[in-house]
């Protein structure tokens, strides 16, 4: 079943049919942004953005704050195109698309202006200088968005790019077009200038045409494959990029964690979104010790999973049906290998489509695609490990670096294994949900990306640090002006040895 078909049109343009993953029915056209139209809407942006970024902080806040109250006074309306675009459940799509939202939204409106605002670091050497830093903003930003999380990773790093005083302009995949449009939509509503945020729509080629057409930073939210030419394109074109791309995100079960918050932490960060998350838990290792337990417990909490497309749901469908060939492709080489499938293993058709069952898999090892590549789907394999050291060299040992959970009931320990994993950042005691606290700075290492987004970081990343070095006194000349003197060199040198010869002078640089 395709989601997105080419179009036959008379009006020169390509266009896309998009369908519902829930019910296959077609939920509109969507006209192609082309690389011509690309370069008019940068244009367009860059004239508008002075005027943006000479608004205040205050100014940009208020509308933030006027759109988080549409969104909140309104939601049914998001949440109902949302669902069409993704066919996940109500809950699902209020808590991980409107609820993160509506947080985004506020926290940069209150603490853009603290974040982004001048700074004046004291000069540990230069005494005769004052240092002002300043955030400036980088002119026009091309967000490029993923369909797993169609509004929300859309909508934050647009915020951020805004508050941050850059004109955006925002594609969304061409499988959800229409939550991503929404973005747009709530913002024109709640007062932005026009062309300060604009939508492109289109495939792959609409978005090599956004990165190559003169913007000042891509931030993009996808695959590795993906990521990686953007990452070529942005480096010939000179330009920054944050890149959030895959993750295998693996969970450590220590012999003294709870059991039972382990267990149902498992079940939700490996089937939340239907396993399409980029931190979702993709490997567990748990101790000897333990395991059986754990593992029943997971296998239980699995099976009461209730999946479907309509009504009060847990898991939905696959938003992608390409999804489901790396599924099926990842579950037979792993049977194949000599992995025990405990529950689910093959697609739901009573519930959807699109829907695979939630699978638990044990008997797994490292040769298999499953613990290899990022499945993005509803399977949990569940590796056996003697103690925390062979856990975390399994955990490491992964093309991938995004995110982990670490599960103990001594935090002390559990930290400590989080700061051995080769990982962006790492949950202790709860599914991965980092990208989810403002004030975390969020990203991989390793193939999961390039630079942070979110926190302080990844809304200065917006923004161009232009340091002003200003003079105090105004002496006629400095001492290291032309000309050159014996007496110069002779004055540098004794410096030299009481700034770095003497304690008093070390202390003090």
């Amino acid at each position: 079943m395709a989601i997105v078909v080419p179009v036959d049109t008379t009006d020169g343009r390509r266009h896309l049919r998009v369908a519902s993953p829930a019910t296959q029915e077609v939920t509109g056209d969507i006209s192609v942004t082309s690389a011509d139209d690309v370069r008019a809407a940068v244009a367009r942006a860059r004239a508008a953005q002075p005027a943006w970024a000479a608004t205040s902080f205050a100014e940009r806040a208020v509308i933030m704050r006027r759109a988080a109250e549409i969104l909140r006074t309104d939601q049914a309306r998001f949440i109902d195109v949302i669902r069409r675009d993704t066919g996940r459940s109500q809950f699902e799509s209020l808590m991980m698309e409107v609820f993160p939202a509506l947080d985004s939204l506020t926290y940069y409106a209150k603490h853009a202006a603290a974040i982004l605002g001048d700074r004046r670091p004291g000069l540990h050497l230069l005494r005769t200088k004052k240092l002002l830093v300043t955030y400036r903003p980088l002119g026009v930003v091309g967000i490029i968005t993923p369909w797993n999380g169609p509004f929300i990773l859309g909508l934050n790093p647009t915020v951020q790019a805004l508050m941050a005083g850059n004109a955006v302009l925002l594609k969304p995949s061409e499988v959800t077009p229409f939550a991503g449009a929404l973005v747009g939509e709530l913002l024109a509503e709640a007062g932005l200038p026009a062309d300060v945020l604009q939508i492109v729509q289109g495939d792959g080629a609409t978005g090599a045409a956004l990165v190559d057409g003169g913007v000042d930073k891509i931030s993009f939210t996808g695959s590795v494959a993906t990521g990686r030419k953007v990452g070529e394109a942005c480096g010939r074109n000179l330009i920054p990029c944050t890149l959030e791309l895959g993750g295998k995100d693996a969970m450590i079960v220590c012999d003294d964690a709870d059991l039972e918050r382990a267990a149902g932490g498992a079940v939700f960060g490996a089937f939340f979104n239907a396993g399409q998350f980029c931190c979702g838990t993709e490997r567990v290792y748990v101790h000897q010790g333990i395991a059986e337990d754990f593992i029943r417990r997971v296998v239980e909490k699995t099976r009461a999973l209730r999946q479907g497309t309509d009504g009060e749901f847990d898991v939905g469908p696959m938003i992608w049906p390409r999804q489901l060939d790396t599924i099926e492709r990842h579950m037979a080489d792993a049977v194949a290998r000599g992995a025990t499938v405990r529950c689910g293993g093959r697609r739901n058709l009573e519930a959807g489509e699109l829907c695979y069952e939630p699978t638990v898999l044990t008997d797994v090892t490292h040769d298999m695609l499953i613990m290899q590549d990022e499945t993005f789907g509803p399977i949990l394999p569940i590796v056996v490990v003697a103690d925390d050291d062979e856990a975390i060299r399994l955990a490491n040992d992964s093309r991938y670096g995004l995110s982990g959970t670490v599960w103990s009931k001594d935090k002390a320990r559990a930290v400590a294994i989080a700061k051995r994993l080769d990982t962006g950042s790492v949950c202790v005691n709860d599914s991965s949900i980092t990208y989810g606290a403002c004030e975390a700075p969020f990203g991989g290492r390793k193939a999961s990306g390039v630079g942070q987004v979110n926190g302080d970081t990844g809304l200065r990343g917006y923004c161009h640090a232009q340091p002003i070095l200003v003079d105090r006194f105004g002496p006629k000349e400095e001492q290291v002006w032309y000309p050159y003197t014996a007496d110069k060199e002779r004055t540098l040198q004794k410096v030299i040895r009481w700034v770095w010869g003497t304690p008093l002078g070390r202390w003090m640089s």
